[in-house]
């Protein structure tokens, strides 16, 4: 008799089993990965041409990645590629994707944009991730419940850069700044660092030279940079008008970082550390390029998706945001640890690599500063300093 009620539960226990094989194999994640097409700007250089497939090209490579653990667990996971051209809506863009059942949205637009598609997510129910846009203002002012910031801040960059000038002791800092919003932005988010960092930044320049920097930087930037001594010069150049035309220029012989330089990525291409070597490679073997730091946000974004949907074992919008932001998720992106969102802006924690165009010099931040939560909570805005509190 028990051995017939053995067999029954043995049974019982096989059908169940099939049960959830089955529900789980009809489980259809669905993505979509919008952009927002801006104009294509005037070429600074032929050595850098204007790239029409960065970050899409990142979202291809994880909705692969998820199909390969996914073939496992019973889950596909579909990418919809969604341009907005110019002169077209993109609200109106997001609500035809959510009509659609994309509850996932990839976004690679401007801050602008980001604060209008998050009003419509959170009418609509979706899940946005920033992948693009850099601006303090979305992680510590604007808050939306429906948004995750993948890309690193301004603050995060500046302050990565200020933690290795802390190591270095480079206390004091010339600061030379473009006329753009965005310049202004970075430079605010360096001058914030520094002062965070006891590094004093003695004094700002502002280049509005309105000619080629290419022809007259022998000439015109000893005498701009001509002031009393500091350490290391910062550089808050976005567009890269003027910014590389710094090195070996200065009137006095120090190194240049910001923008330019030394620069802080999310990413760069001569990443080999904790086997980005074979990421590197399949990205190049997909894309025939190398992969760029709005790339491996793209990726990260649509990785986050897959890993929470898969551990989670639901793909409802609700119970996917409640694990992303628990203590349960973890997403491995080859920086040598373990990446997760913070609670109060939903921002992914993550270190920064300092980089010049061909030689890792550091990734940031600095284990030996102290924090009660993680190590990375010292880069950007820390729970206390920022007005989102969305969880």
């Amino acid at each position: 008799m028990k051995r017939k009620r053995y067999k029954q539960f043995l049974c019982l226990l096989a059908l169940a089993l099939l049960a959830t094989t089955l529900k789980a194999q009809n489980t259809v994640v669905k993505i979509a990965y919008l952009e927002q097409v801006m104009p294509i700007p005037a070429a600074l250089s032929n050595l850098d041409p204007h790239l029409t497939d960065e970050a899409i090209q990142g979202a291809r490579l994880a909705i692969a990645d998820n199909n390969t653990t996914g073939q496992f667990t019973g889950h596909s996971f579909q990418l919809k590629e969604q341009l907005v051209p110019i002169g077209t809506s993109p609200e109106d863009a997001l609500a035809s994707l959510a009509e659609q059942g994309f509850e996932y949205i990839v976004v690679n637009s401007t801050a602008e944009t980001m604060r209008k598609l998050s009003i419509v997510a959170e009418e609509k129910g979706l899940l946005l991730f920033n992948v693009a846009a850099e601006e303090d203002e979305l992680r510590s002012q604007f808050c939306s419940k429906n948004t995750f910031h993948i890309i690193p801040s301004y603050a995060m960059r500046a302050d990565s850069l200020a933690q290795f000038m802390l190591k270095k002791r480079w206390k004091k800092s010339l600061l030379v700044k473009g006329t753009a919003p965005q310049d202004e932005l970075f430079a605010k988010a360096l001058e914030r660092a520094a002062k965070r960092y006891a590094i004093n930044i003695s004094e700002q320049k502002i280049w509005s030279f309105e000619h080629d920097a290419r022809r007259t930087a022998q000439a015109e930037i000893p005498v701009f940079t001509r002031t009393e001594d500091y350490d290391i010069l910062l550089v808050a150049d976005v567009a890269g008008l003027f910014g590389e035309y710094l090195s070996f220029n200065t009137w006095l012989a120090r190194p240049v970082a910001g923008t330019q330089g030394l620069v802080p990525r999310a990413w760069h291409k001569i990443h080999e550390r904790w086997g980005a070597t074979q990421l590197q490679r399949r990205f190049q073997k997909q894309a025939k390029r190398a992969m760029t730091s709005t790339d491996y946000a793209a990726w990260l974004a649509v990785r986050a998706v897959g890993e929470a949907v898969i551990r989670s074992g639901s793909h409802k919008v609700t119970d996917i945001r409640a694990f992303m932001l628990s203590d349960e998720f973890s997403l491995a992106g080859f920086k040598g640890t373990k990446l997760s969102f913070r609670q109060w802006n939903q921002q992914l924690r993550q270190p920064v690599l300092l980089s010049t165009e061909r030689s890792m010099v550091a990734v940031m931040p600095l284990r030996d500063i102290l924090h009660p939560r993680t190590y990375l909570d010292t880069l950007g805005f820390d729970k206390e300093q920022s007005n989102c509190h969305l969880n």
